[in-house]
């Protein structure tokens, strides 16, 4: 006869799993959902141009679209650099009028982007601008899809609330990072408990983008850094989809070949506006793959670091997607294998899966050191694991086709082991510190 002890144990284990069964069948029935959708949808995509003139030539597009007055929406560290002048003097030599908004944060908020739209709304604007990196195009898609709708920000949060299309939208991205000119996705931050709600609408698309190499050339090294990692994060986790297809596949192998050639180089040689360009195209490519396969736990994770602990978002994709990849290795070995083959990383064709697949994630790992991504996340919590764990867990159901589902359990496994290096990492700072 068991124990009452082991009968305790035996209904939490039958309970733990029936809740797993139960998260299981919600999460792939929604990733097929969304597969249909993905494939019944019309996804827009915005016109690009790429190049040194290609801001100028954005800018002839805004005029000849009969635009008059453009609502710039940039933050203010690049406003202070003068980064919107080469946008604003092209403008007021063709007697086109703007108005600047620089108040858009990391991880914006929604008052962020109410106060957008009241500027953008009091001013009459008739189009919109973004000037900067992820976080503030996806300000500026929201203020353009409310102020079209007539509405506010949180009313939009989720899957495809908005009636009418976006007012005319146009981006110029800072940094190579979240592909965000190419989504059909924003996300936005609560004020209070700063957890992030996403709005996912085919009507806040861009009409069009400029990937300028001369505008990212000034980007500091450890931005460039956490935003190619970004560019990595989406294009590896498309690729690791269950609904990737031969069409996100291409732009997702694309993305990964372009961020593991030159991202070393922008990080090094910012000034390279080779490695500039090739990292932009590589950005927008990354979006245009998690469009239709979508994302997964790294990006789940991630967002959950960045709520709770300010981690800047690519920073903490970055500290994630090792984790996350020797997950997901042994249910995507094969498919790593072909991505290392398709990109070049591996050459030899007669090594085998387990082998390239190991490889391959070696590489990544090797990238993550190379331009300097420190592992940890100050003050990371154990008291916190639960509640980031359930909204992790959450996002992934409702949102992504992932490869494999992780418990809850094993969500906090991860959160466990960047705690231990985190601790591990003060340690050694704390040591060489007395040491100098």
């Amino acid at each position: 006869m068991p124990t009452k002890k082991q009968k305790i144990i035996s209904k939490l284990i039958s309970t733990d799993t029936l809740q797993y069964a139960g998260y299981l069948a919600v999460a792939k029935t929604r990733a097929k959902i969304l597969n249909v959708f993905s494939h019944l949808m019309t996804i827009p995509r915005p016109l690009l141009f790429v190049g040194e003139e290609a801001c100028d030539e954005l800018c002839d597009m805004i005029i000849n679209e009969g635009n008059c007055n453009v609502f710039i929406v940039t933050d203010a560290v690049l406003n202070k650099l003068g980064i919107p002048a080469k946008v604003t003097d092209y403008l007021q030599k063709n007697n086109i009028d703007y108005h600047i908004y620089d108040g858009i944060t990391p991880d914006p908020t929604f008052k962020v982007v109410e106060e957008g739209l009241r500027q953008s709304v009091d001013a009459q604007c008739d189009a919109v601008l973004a000037i900067g990196g992820g976080s503030v195009i996806d300000a500026a898609k929201m203020i353009a899809l409310c102020q079209s709708n007539e509405c506010q920000p949180k009313q939009l949060m989720g899957l495809f609330k908005a009636k009418k299309p976006c007012m005319p939208l146009y981006c110029i991205p800072s940094t190579a990072g979240t592909g965000s000119e190419a989504t059909l996705g924003a996300v936005l931050s609560d004020d209070k408990t700063h957890q992030k709600a996403i709005a996912i609408d085919p009507k806040m698309m861009p009409l069009a983008a400029a990937i300028d190499s001369t505008i990212m050339q000034g980007m500091p090294a450890h931005i460039t850094a956490d935003t190619g990692i970004d560019v990595l994060t989406h294009a590896l986790e498309a690729w690791m989809s269950i609904n990737a297809s031969a069409e996100t596949d291409y732009y997702a192998a694309s993305a990964v070949k372009s961020v593991m050639q030159y991202l070393p180089i922008a990080y090094t040689s910012g000034g390279d506006l080779k490695a500039r360009e090739e990292m932009g195209v590589a950005a927008h490519y990354g979006g245009l793959a998690l469009n239709r396969a979508g994302l997964g736990y790294v990006h789940a994770i991630a967002h959950q670091l960045g709520a709770y602990y300010s981690v800047p978002h690519g920073r903490a994709n970055a500290i994630v997607l090792p984790y996350v990849l020797e997950l997901n290795r042994q249910v995507s070995e094969k498919r790593l294998a072909v991505l290392a083959r398709k990109t070049g990383i591996v050459k030899r064709a007669q090594a085998s899966d387990s082998a390239v697949a190991d490889y391959f994630i070696a590489q990544v790992k090797e990238l993550l050191k190379t331009v300097g991504i420190s592992p940890i996340v100050k003050d990371i919590k154990e008291s916190d694991f639960d509640s980031i764990a359930k909204a992790a867990a959450k996002e992934v159901s409702d949102t992504y086709a992932v490869p494999t589902y992780m418990t809850a359990s094993g969500i906090k496994d991860i959160l466990m082991k960047i705690k231990q290096a985190s601790d591990a990492q003060v340690i050694k700072d704390n040591d060489n510190n007395k040491a100098a």
